[in-house]
């Protein structure tokens, strides 16, 4: 994670342009879409946990089966998604330590499940509670938008997960996530970008750029200097340096306005 200065190097700025108010209100309903199904597959999961916590006992693998035809449809009717599941909590389940409940698209347009290594004597992906996807809905409470990475554990693509956290009583038990490969989030956002008269980029909490006509920003680098999260956090138009700062409403992404 990089260092940033605090919200007192960022100015406040005026209310965005209407050129910057409507594209930032475009990535949110492209957005928006994926976050709905990964927010069904949440409310999903809850239900299969609360079944076995109602049964007093503890999930277990085939509990999480239950969830199999929902991710499947979901897959095939959320245009974004190239996967879907449930990532459980290290210790969630009584029969694994870990578990993805994970599927994905394939080239055929089928469904198919990811069955990663999860053995640490064998497997470096084996604990994934320090990436992103996973960390920021834990630690924060809050949805998140991880990326664009190279994906090596599910596809080899470069792309986006979208998270958020999975509650089963008032604990945190895993999260629901979807992936989407930067080539369609670029195909579907670029467009908007280059409605505004300057350069422009998307970035995450993180200051990482997700999709960007600027050719100074490149996607996947890092755009430093300004606390992106408590711009997310307060939800106002900014300025740092020569960026404008125009935070999504719904998403967490921030439109970056290079100033002339």
């Amino acid at each position: 994670m990089n260092s940033s200065p605090g919200l007192a190097t960022v100015a406040a700025a005026p209310v965005g342009t209407a050129a910057e108010q409507e594209v930032v209100a475009e990535v949110d309903r492209v957005l928006e879409a994926v976050f709905d199904t990964v927010a069904d597959i949440r409310a999903d999961t809850a239900a299969v946990l609360e079944r076995a916590a109602a049964q007093r006992r503890r999930p277990v693998t085939a509990d999480l089966a239950a969830l199999r035809p929902g991710l499947h449809l979901r897959l095939r009717t959320c245009a974004l998604a190239s996967g879907v599941g449930f990532i459980a909590a290290p210790g969630l389940l009584a029969d694994v330590p870990a578990w993805l409940e994970w599927w994905q698209t394939t080239a055929e347009g089928g469904v198919r499940p990811l069955l990663p290594d999860l053995d640490p004597r064998r497997s470096a992906y084996s604990d994934y509670t320090h990436w992103d996807w996973f960390a920021l809905p834990r630690d924060t409470g809050r949805r998140a938008v991880t990326g664009p990475y190279v994906d090596y554990l599910c596809s080899d693509e470069y792309g986006l997960t979208l998270s958020v956290p999975v509650e089963a009583g008032g604990r945190f038990a895993g999260v629901a996530a979807a992936d989407v490969y930067l080539r369609h989030f670029e195909a579907a956002v670029l467009p908007l970008l280059r409605r505004l008269p300057g350069p422009a980029h998307l970035v995450n909490a993180r200051g990482r750029v997700a999709a960007s006509t600027d050719p100074a920003r490149l996607t996947g680098s890092l755009t430093r200097g300004p606390d992106f999260a408590a711009v997310l956090a307060r939800e106002d138009v900014a300025v740092f340096a020569e960026l404008r700062l125009v935070p999504c409403r719904a998403v967490p992404l921030v439109l970056v306005v290079s100033r002339p």
